[in-house]
């Protein structure tokens, strides 16, 4: 109890004199007055504590607000939500002038608060694409140019960097593309929680085993923010249903039966409206930064491309991205400069008042908000696009530079577009015996660019130039209406599109690979063989084609064959436990035993629990004659599985060679009332 507390309470029984008293009430005052002080001063720190951290964090020179608004006041680290809609095209939504689409929870969000009307993504894939929103690195620099490649721990990811700020971090994603277990990995560095796929489903439906609804994504979010309401929070929706195949749910299936792809769009905006409405009734949209983007655009037929990946032009990298700041501080603002994703990160790490790191490829969009439209215009920032996904067929990759009114495309035959007068890039400006001075400068930053970059491993052989993929566009709409056909379980339809294709190009790799697998699927191993051979021929690096030659030839019976071909894809890929474990197999049929355990001990360095492995060396060791090696392994998994009525018959075998005739039998009976089960 402090002093002047005790003042003001202290009775005296004898009564003290007046002017003790008024001495009393003085002190009393005085002491009251300078808490008061100390309390204002405190006020007055903190608030100018945080006034200065949104002033660094470029939010403006007040509060973070519009110049000339009061500044709101602000309690804690705003949550940060990302919403990524897959192949979203920018003029196909509502706020960005498209008029054959609704998207009302899009529109409400630009008008409260940024649409950027020129924004652009790095690359038309969505693994690659996402990596770089999240990283806010080049393709070329973070590496993950193709599906499957893991992340490099190196590149720190946006949950990272948050969740080191104490926010609690979550995605969900809406297509198995994304899973950081098998096609993503590294994605789900610094979540806390990431919504992967079921790792097995009984379903051949795509709903729940490749893909989710949108309002499914949603619903699993707004599940966990329920059971984590704590903030500050970092969560990631990903939407992908305008992605094709285009089928989207009732009512959208029949209002837009006419433009499905319209249909999907409408659809997502719907579920983009229940997340949002979650959060105004949670009470947390006020204290938020939302960023909505696409991943990248759609072809829908452009330049023969009807889905995406392949090309660099704006059909597929034309993105919208709309940014909702912390009590809407930017209301219907517009930005016309171009803006890329790699903008996105240090855009939520200004946003939150955290420092970005050096290496980033992007800058905060923030510095925009304030300029005039003069201002604005001359911050234009090049755009450096990529694709390596031609090289998944033996075509070339292809890289862009995109500048305020040109772009540059770096292809076997270049392209250069004067986007102002041709907007749709129609009419190609390079002329190769007389470069224009344009061409030229263009492809001096090209240069530039790369010369920023690491070095690329992705080439052809040396002396053979790739094939240039506008050559190719038909071939790769078959191989990519094949590869949807065979998800969906439609062979016959995919048989069509990869016969079409192979007739188009009798020499592509892809093709020929596709059709084997196809045929080995349906059990025709002649035809596989047959198919799985060329594509071995014309690429021969190809490890998976070799593996499947392998497996082709293991079930037709060719073990000579067999062995050569998955000795040769374990070569390309040595960590592949399929392809030592059928190798193994295959030597015991050639009644190589040694060289069997060898690739059976390797599988299990790799995974020690694997029961193929497991019993497999058990046999080989038998064949061997080693009964006392293979024993202790094969006792410890007959009694972990009982019914396992191969293991059983591989124990009798071993108890038969130590000379335990009576243990041989009994395990034979236990195999043969397994069988009969």
């Amino acid at each position: 109890m402090s002093s002047v507390y005790r003042m003001c309470r202290m009775k005296d029984a004898n009564a003290a004199p007046v002017e003790a008293q008024r001495r009393g009430r003085t002190v009393v005052r005085w002491a009251l007055m300078r808490r008061l002080a100390i309390f204002m001063g405190i006020i007055f720190v903190r608030i100018f504590v945080g006034v200065t951290l949104l002033g660094t964090s470029a939010w403006g020179q007040d509060s973070g607000q519009v110049s000339g608004q009061k500044p709101s006041r602000r309690t804690s680290s705003p949550d940060v939500f990302l919403i990524t809609i897959d192949t979203l095209r920018a003029d196909h939504v509502g706020c960005y002038g498209y008029k054959q689409v609704e998207t009302p929870a899009l529109d409400a969000l630009a008008a409260d608060g940024v649409r950027f009307t020129r924004a652009f993504t790095h690359s038309p894939i969505t693994n690659t694409s996402h990596i770089t929103i999240l990283t806010g690195l080049l393709p070329s620099v973070h590496g993950v140019t193709d599906f499957g490649v893991p992340l490099s721990p190196q590149h720190v990811t946006t949950a990272e960097l948050l969740k080191k700020r104490g926010y609690q971090t979550a995605a969900f994603i809406g297509a198995v593309i994304l899973d950081s277990n098998t096609l993503a990995p590294g994605l789900d560095r610094g979540f806390d929680f990431y919504d992967n796929f079921p790792a097995k489903t009984e379903t051949k439906e795509r709903w729940g085993r490749v893909e989710r609804r949108g309002m499914e994504v949603v619903g699993h979010a707004e599940t966990w923010f329920e059971k984590h309401r704590a903030g500050p929070h970092f969560v990631w929706v990903h939407l992908y249903d305008p992605h094709d195949p285009y089928e989207p749910p009732a009512p959208f299936s029949d209002k837009y039966k006419d433009h499905l792809y319209d249909g999907e769009i409408a659809y997502a905006d719907s579920a983009v409206a229940h997340w949002i409405a979650f959060l105004k009734k949670a009470g947390v949209y006020d204290n938020t930064v939302i960023v909505v983007t696409g991943d990248h655009g759609e072809g829908l037929g452009e330049h023969g491309e009807e889905t995406h990946g392949l090309f660099l032009y704006d059909s597929t990298l034309h993105v919208p991205l709309i940014l909702k700041t912390a009590e809407a501080a930017h209301h219907g603002t517009v930005i016309d400069s171009q803006v890329r994703t790699t903008d996105i990160l240090p855009t939520i790490l200004s946003a939150i008042g955290v420092a970005a790191p050096a290496e980033l490829n992007g800058e905060s969009l923030l510095p925009l908000l304030e300029q005039t439209n003069n201002a604005q215009a001359s911050s234009n920032r090049p755009l450096f696009g990529e694709t390596d996904y031609p090289l998944r067929w033996g075509w070339a990759p292809l890289r862009a530079l995109r500048t305020d009114n040109t772009k540059w495309i770096e292809a076997p035959r270049p392209e250069l577009y004067d986007l102002q007068g041709d907007p749709q890039e129609l009419k190609n400006l390079y002329a190769p015996d007389g470069a224009s001075s344009k061409a030229q400068s263009m492809q001096a930053e090209m240069a530039k660019w790369k010369a920023k970059l690491p070095p690329s491993s992705n080439s052809g052989k040396p002396g053979e130039p790739l094939p240039d993929p506008k050559d190719k566009i038909e071939v790769q709409n078959l191989l990519h209406n094949a590869m949807l056909a065979n998800d969906d379980n439609r062979s016959s339809d995919a048989r069509q599109f990869l016969e079409k294709a192979l007739w188009l190009d009798p020499n592509s790799p892809t093709t020929l690979r596709q059709l084997g697998e196809l045929e080995l699927a349906a059990g025709d191993f002649a035809k596989a063989a047959v198919h799985l051979k060329r594509a071995c021929e014309l690429r021969p690096d190809d490890s998976t084609a070799a593996f499947e030659l392998g497996e082709t030839l293991e079930k037709s019976g060719d073990w000579p064959g067999a062995r050569d071909a998955l000795e040769s894809s374990l070569k390309l890929a040595p960590s592949q436990i399929s392809a030592r474990l059928l190798l193994g197999h295959v030597y015991l049929q050639l009644k190589d035993a040694k060289n069997s355990a060898d690739q059976f001990e390797a599988a299990l360095l790799v995974d020690s629990n694997n029961s193929d492995g497991r019993l497999g060396l058990a046999e080989a060791q038998i064949e061997q004659s080693d009964f006392a090696g293979a024993l202790p392994d094969l006792e410890a998994f007959t009694k972990s599985d009982p019914r396992n009525g191969v293991a059983l018959r591989l124990l009798a075998r071993a108890y038969r060679g130590l000379g335990r005739e009576q243990d041989a039998k009994r395990a034979e009976e236990q195999a043969v009332g397994r069988e009969k089960k």
